[in-house]
């Protein structure tokens, strides 16, 4: 008799019973309606966030120039674009971003392929090195080039040139401050495009060029374009390097805006060009995320490490040799331009200058700026973790309704809409009960946080989507609660990406200014602020002092970068 089988033969002339099939018990799953209100709530914080610090500030300051002894003066927005000097300035902000992206792209495009496609001695540190232009302050990167080309500077020295009051000033700090951009958007996916592809159209007859035209420009067509759109956006709100270079001649929207609020307290015009901006940024963010959705679908992409290897050939070496001169010439020249004014003065006298108050600029020693800046920077990044790590899960599926790209759109706006804007706002809508923010220091920090969130999520973002749901399920089915999921499931895999993200999120902080510059209190100074009202002010000893305090602000950014790079593992994301 087997014992294995339980079931009774049957006797002759009977039928077999019929078999009785177990139950299986059905494996518990988020239903969909649940996983929409997690979803729902996760971004709920993130909402109340953006509503209060950015909406509210910036719809209160359109509100207030709009709308004139009760009523809405909206055929106020005809009078001030009917301004010859209105529609200059709109004239002078496209063109010189129009210009500024075409020759950052025919500058830098070079250099995305050597780091993509080339393997050398020094390629992690000296791609540190072309980011930290891109974490500078746009101050910073202003008075680099003011040491480099204005009165007094290399060129002006050697050859008698000065180009500070030029439009080619702006140009080059524009292709300065967005080289990194394209090198890391475009090099990032060219470095995953498989390299037989172009090889297989060229043992099919056609040229290097007529290949490369063919089959990796086609495929690099979205990256391109979306590098272009962030760095047209860059420059169309360029703040710190026009109002520092381009003088009383050249004025962009934002430098319009920040002249039309602080000097002239025109809050009419501002607020009308406060509206064109919005409408340009977010033209331009609509694109840009069309742009990033076709590149995340349309590709089949390699692991980048295998294709990245030695030049060979005198073209190669040839090409890596000049893409390293333009890195010397255009970003290392102007920074180490920098630190040599710094230490003009005999003894470090800049540097020991700033732990003075003598120049009656500021109500404490300027050396304070520093510490100053380093507080609301951290609280601003621990902000920015909360809410852009909140807003990463909230996006983290893909198949995602508008809503939620919708949601995805406005974490991004910070970074266009002007931040002039936001700053005379925060002065004019959060100074009542129960938002009365104006004599606290956490005002300064949340303003910080604004640009610091995008940051952060588009760090977290592609790492919370590679996580397997599976495991999250699993977890679940096991009776994991959902705070518990995120803590044994994602934070392990995501721990490294945090990182990246908070040191992202403080060097931004750090630098931010056309907000800061509004809300920073006389006897609190950030370094940007600091370094602003120095070179705002005649005499070499506040120059000297603003290169020195330009010089401290470079150096942190710069270890924070060279910090992120050693954390960094995945070599193929934007930033």
């Amino acid at each position: 008799m087997d014992l294995a089988r339980t079931e009774v033969e049957p006797r002759a002339g009977e039928k077999p019973p019929a078999r009785r099939r177990p139950r299986l018990r059905p494996c518990p799953r988020t239903h969909p309606r649940t996983g929409s209100a997690a979803r729902l709530a996760l971004m709920a914080v993130p909402v109340v966030f953006f509503g209060l610090f950015f909406a509210y500030p910036v719809a209160a300051i359109t509100a207030r120039g709009l709308r004139i002894d009760g009523v809405w003066r909206f055929g106020r927005i005809g009078d001030v674009l009917a301004q010859s000097d209105i529609r200059h300035v709109l004239w002078f902000t496209t063109w010189q971003a129009l210009a500024s992206t075409a020759l950052t792209l025919l500058i830098a495009l070079p250099g995305a392929y050597v780091f993509a496609r080339f393997d050398f001695r020094g390629k992690q540190v000296l791609r540190a090195v072309v980011t930290v232009p891109f974490v500078l302050p746009t101050v910073v990167v202003g008075t680099a080039f003011l040491a480099l080309l204005g009165r007094g500077g290399l060129l002006d020295e050697l050859w008698g040139v000065r180009l500070d009051t030029t439009v080619w000033a702006i140009l080059l700090a524009h292709v300065f401050f967005n080289y990194a951009v394209v090198v890391r958007t475009v090099g990032g996916l060219w470095s995953q495009l498989d390299p037989r592809q172009e090889e297989a159209a060229r043992m099919l007859g056609a040229s290097r060029f007529a290949a490369w035209r063919r089959v990796t420009l086609p495929a690099l067509g979205p990256a391109v374009a979306a590098a272009a759109l962030m760095v047209f956006l860059f420059t169309f709100t360029s703040f710190g390097v026009v109002q520092i270079l381009g003088g009383p001649t050249f004025s962009t929207l934002e430098v319009e805006i920040y002249r039309q609020t602080s000097e002239i307290f025109d809050l009419s015009t501002a607020a009308v060009l406060t509206l064109v901006q919005f409408v340009a940024v977010g033209a331009i963010l609509a694109v840009h995320a069309w742009t990033v959705r076709r590149r995340e679908t349309a590709l089949r992409l390699v692991d980048a490490s295998v294709t990245a290897r030695r030049p060979r050939g005198a073209g190669q070496w040839t090409l890596l040799a000049a893409v390293l001169a333009t890195i010397a010439v255009l970003l290392v020249l102007p920074l180490a331009v920098l630190v040599e004014r710094s230490l003009d003065a005999p003894g470090f006298g800049y540097y020991k200058a700033l732990t003075s108050d003598e120049g009656g600029i500021f109500l404490v020693p300027p050396i304070e700026a520093v510490g100053n800046s380093l507080q609301y920077a951290l609280a601003a990044t621990a902000i920015a973790l909360l809410i852009g790590g909140l807003a990463a899960a909230a996006l983290t599926r893909r198949d995602a309704g508008r809503l939620v790209r919708g949601f995805d759109a406005l974490l991004m706006l910070p970074l266009g809409v002007s931040a002039v804007t936001v700053g005379f706002g925060f002065l004019i809508a959060l100074d009542k009960p129960p938002l009365d923010l104006r004599s606290t220091w956490i005002i300064v920090p949340l303003a910080q946080a604004l640009v610091g969130v995008p940051f952060v999520v588009r760090t977290m973002l592609p790492v919370l989507r590679a996580v397997d749901g599976r495991l999250r399920e699993a977890a679940a089915v096991l009776g994991a609660s959902p705070w518990r999921v995120w803590r044994e499931v994602d934070l392990p895999m995501v721990r490294r990406a945090l990182l990246i993200a908070a040191g992202f999120a403080f060097a931004v902080s750090l630098g931010e200014f056309g907000a800061t510059v509004f809300i920073a209190r006389p006897d609190n100074p950030t370094l940007p602020v600091a370094v602003a009202r120095l070179l705002g002010r005649a005499g070499e000893l506040n120059y000297g002092q603003a290169m020195a305090l330009s010089t401290i602000l470079m150096v942190v950014c710069a270890v924070a970068l060279l910090v992120l790079e050693r954390l960094r593992t995945d070599r193929t994301g934007e930033f």
